[in-house]
């Protein structure tokens, strides 16, 4: 089947430029994916892929049926949306719409998608199980998935591929990575509350500014003296909101921040550890505070038997010497995890990067992708897809 999948991904190639550079052209931020939603469920539906009820307005689903010989759904997962980032990459199809972009790679990713349906629907006959595609919107602001959970797109389904786009690794390669690819990111608020006063006079007052400077030192210092340095964890306070006037004592400042992990016993562990660090360090200087710890994604942990699907598809398709692994995970997030829950997955990376010019890291203004990545992420999902069917989990 090989054969027949690397002429039918090699035939569509134009055809997959094509739609990769009208999605670029026309980004829309997440939970506004309206048209990006037509677009591809056209495409679906003009390539023989039934369409599936989903959310209203965004995200959209399809199935190839297959011919029944076997009762397991594989799932395959890409993503909508872009970001709130004016593109400066100068292409001739750059983003029409102003501070937005796709400077994460979800235009690759859905073309990705859109061609490996494209290439199996002309094989359908061929597949003994269902085969499922969740276009998911939001993944950006990690609500989308749920939203797709919500709306059935994980029903019976058995198991769920995906992929990422990975600037650090050359177009024409993938990489893999047994167990924890992606941390678990959860969202952090810290308010301090003080006595204002004179700035003249700091002593009759209590100062939520230098308390607050006092607890993200206290949080900092504390990671590397009381959390298993081989386990990670990353607290970021990345907004402070604060103070009245150069010459008031503040007596209010709100930390906003995001804390990231790979270990579940290390993530179920912190919102009473940094809640300590808090309580104390207020305590110690006479002010109070209220703390919201919200839970966002887990990490993603590939199953050891999807990977090794994925890694033998590729190297099968584009060659051995194409195919690594990747040594470290990501502190990253990816609300791909939330289906992990669902059934067992594995997500891979494809190359993006040039070999002859700057690659730009993700969700920088001028990111860009060598094109000839997408096939390579077509041969890849569609062969993965197709011996899914030919092994006994």
């Amino acid at each position: 089947m090989l054969p027949q999948i690397k002429h039918l991904a090699e035939t569509l190639q134009p055809r997959l430029l094509e739609i990769r550079r009208h999605l670029h052209s026309h980004p829309e931020l997440s939970g506004q994916e309206t048209q990006t939603s037509a677009y591809v469920a056209g495409v679906l539906s003009s390539a023989g892929v039934q369409l599936l009820p989903g959310p209203a307005g965004v995200g959209v689903m399809g199935e190839i049926p297959g011919n029944g010989q076997d009762e397991r759904i594989l799932a395959i997962r890409t993503d909508l949306d872009a970001l709130p980032i004016h593109e400066r990459t100068h292409l001739d199809f750059a983003s029409q719409r102003p501070g937005v972009m796709h400077a994460c790679g979800h235009d690759v990713h859905t073309t990705v998608g859109l061609g490996t349906a494209m290439v199996l629907a002309q094989l359908q006959d061929h597949l003994p199980g269902r085969l499922r595609f969740i276009f998911q919107p939001a993944e950006e602001i990690a609500q989308g998935a749920a939203w797709m959970i919500e709306a059935g797109a994980m029903q019976q389904v058995s198991s769920i591929l995906s992929l990422h786009v990975f600037p650090s690794i050359p177009a024409g390669e993938i990489a893999v990575r047994y167990g924890a690819l992606t941390a678990a990111a959860d969202d952090l608020e810290i308010r301090i509350m003080g006595e204002s006063g004179h700035g003249a006079r700091p002593h009759e007052a209590i100062d939520a500014i230098w308390i607050a400077a006092q607890v993200i030192t206290n949080l900092q210092q504390a990671i590397s003296r009381t959390q298993n340095p081989l386990r990670p964890v990353v607290l970021t306070i990345g907004k402070i909101s604060g103070g009245r006037a150069p010459n008031v004592i503040a007596d209010q400042v709100i930390l906003q921040g995001t804390v990231r992990s790979l270990h579940p016993e290390t993530s179920q562990a912190l919102p009473a550890w940094i809640e300590k660090i808090v309580a104390h360090t207020c305590q110690a200087y006479g002010a109070t505070y209220e703390l919201d710890y919200r839970r966002g994604v887990p990490s993603v942990c590939n199953a050891p038997h999807l990977t090794q699907l994925l890694q033998e598809a590729a190297q099968e398709a584009i060659g051995k010497e194409n195919v690594h692994t990747l040594p470290e995970p990501s502190l990253g997030a990816e609300d791909f995890a939330l289906y992990l829950e669902q059934a067992p997955g594995a997500m891979f990376r494809l190359g993006v990067g040039f070999a002859d010019r700057p690659n730009y890291p993700l969700h920088h203004p001028q990111f860009d992708v060598d094109e000839k990545a997408i096939t390579v992420g077509v041969l890849t999902l569609a062969h993965a897809a197709w011996k899914y069917w030919q092994i006994a989990y």
